[in-house]
């Protein structure tokens, strides 16, 4: 049998037992809030951290976006521009040649203009002189025509017209 002293000393321990265990899971019970409390408290301050750093890292990335971008645009217009600086220089070049060989043109007309009229004015004064002095030491218009030298130097300036 079961000794009824043993029995009730053992059941009076457990009372006693029994409300300090109640109240170590009570404590256990308010430390878990507390801790609960806490990294909910502390999940919540991450998220934000977190969502902070996301907005900002997205606000870089679309600033960087739109540097980018204006590089690009940057670049094509100063693309744009050499183009249409090279294009008025080659207009301005051909413009230029043109002029060039108008006013060079003009000057050969011009001087075979006059050589024409120097040739007339040689033969004029040629033919006056071997009339006035017939049998003189006079030269004759023979004597004063083109040098056969002088039409190859002609010859040469046509050719490198």
């Amino acid at each position: 049998m079961v000794d009824k002293n043993k029995v009730n000393e053992l059941v009076s321990q457990l009372r006693m037992a029994v409300p300090q265990e109640v109240r170590r899971a009570e404590e256990m019970l308010s430390r878990k809030d507390d801790i609960m409390s806490s990294a909910v408290s502390e999940a919540h301050q991450a998220r934000q951290q977190l969502e902070q750093d996301f907005r900002t890292r997205l606000s870089e990335h679309e600033l960087g976006r739109k540097a980018e971008e204006m590089l690009r645009e940057a670049e094509m217009t100063a693309r744009r521009m050499v183009d249409q600086a090279e294009r008025e220089a080659e207009s301005r070049r051909n413009q230029a040649d043109a002029y060039a060989l108008r006013t060079l043109r003009d000057l050969e007309r011009e001087l075979a203009s006059a050589t024409g009229s120097v040739r007339k004015g040689i033969d004029a004064l040629a033919g006056s002189t071997l009339a006035a002095s017939a049998g003189s030491n006079i030269p004759s218009p023979n004597d004063f025509a083109p040098n056969p030298e002088d039409e190859r130097a002609t010859a040469d300036y046509g050719r490198f017209r």
